[in-house]
């Protein structure tokens, strides 16, 4: 909606760069703001951490998001929603070969198949035919994967750190990149704003805000593999809302197996790790 109502051209990679970096400035000072007026040690890191928020907000920011908006105007909203789940799926992957305890088993590996099966579904066309592009699908997946790169770098990284300040300050830090490289290349009117216009922009950046902020809230006091569980909702509610509110995209029958693909898979593969953390809590404690 924002592409359209901006009148951002679909091949124009610097206006959604600059899009972009627009968008999580204002959401990172949003938070960087709110968390000033309730706790404002929270907001104050070391030099080490700063360097490390630099890192972070590289990765989670800038680098995600430059594939992620590109990616999303070659692709339909609902393919985009349910593509953007590959994160949780290449988080699993990544786990794998980073934690000693995480390691695949049948039923992660159940997951993945359903999960990956579910992405390649929502890219078969009418006519059951493949449909891939690097600059549409293929930028979606990198998104996932910079995210999943993201998460095992903010949990093991980010210690110390109150969540609210990780949020403010990487996704600040990410964004002026992103218009560092994008203002000066910016053609004239490649983005026209409006009060619709300006309208989205700010709605986003709300939203923004307070996705991240909870996320690293639970990200710093739960496992990632258990709270990924419910991304889930991200594809159902994505292609839904697709639905609704842009016209000329409708629920097929390749979109709602790919919905129930991907939610199966996401459940498959964090059953597992739930069901080992309550085992573990209940494990009476030796005493030397």
């Amino acid at each position: 909606m924002s592409y359209t109502e901006m009148q951002m051209a679909a091949d124009d990679i610097i206006a959604k760069i600059v899009f972009a970096g627009m968008r999580f400035l204002l959401a990172g000072l949003i938070v960087l703001l709110f968390l000033v007026v309730m706790n404002p040690k929270s907001i104050l890191v070391s030099r080490k951490q700063f360097l490390i928020l630099i890192i972070l907000g590289i990765v989670q920011t800038a680098l995600q998001y430059f594939f992620f908006y590109n990616g999303l105007a070659n692709v339909s909203g609902m393919q985009g929603a349910i593509l953007s789940s590959s994160g949780t799926f290449l988080t699993v992957l990544l786990a794998h070969f980073y934690y000693k305890s995480d390691r695949l088993n049948w039923k992660k590996a159940i997951g993945l198949v359903a999960g990956f099966s579910g992405i390649i579904i929502a890219n078969w066309g009418q006519e059951f035919q493949l449909s891939f592009q690097w600059n549409g699908e293929g930028f979606m997946i990198l998104s996932g994967f910079t995210s999943a790169i993201a998460t095992i770098m903010a949990k093991e990284l980010a210690v110390g750190i109150h969540p609210f300040a990780v949020t403010g300050w990487q996704l600040s830090l990410g964004s002026i990149l992103m218009l560092l490289i994008g203002v000066p290349q910016l053609s004239e009117g490649a983005i026209v704003f409006t009060s619709f216009g300006w309208g989205l922009l700010i709605y986003s950046a709300f939203l923004s805000a307070i996705a991240f902020a909870l996320w690293y809230s639970l990200l710093k006091y739960n496992n990632a593999g258990i709270i990924s569980m419910y991304k889930f909702i991200v594809p159902v509610a994505g292609t839904v809302l697709s639905s609704i509110f842009i016209p000329e995209e409708q629920l097929n029958m390749y979109i709602l197996m790919a919905i129930a693909m991907v939610a199966l898979g996401i459940i498959v593969v964090n059953y597992k790790g739930r069901k080992k953390i309550q085992v573990q809590k209940s494990k009476p404690v030796e005493i030397k």
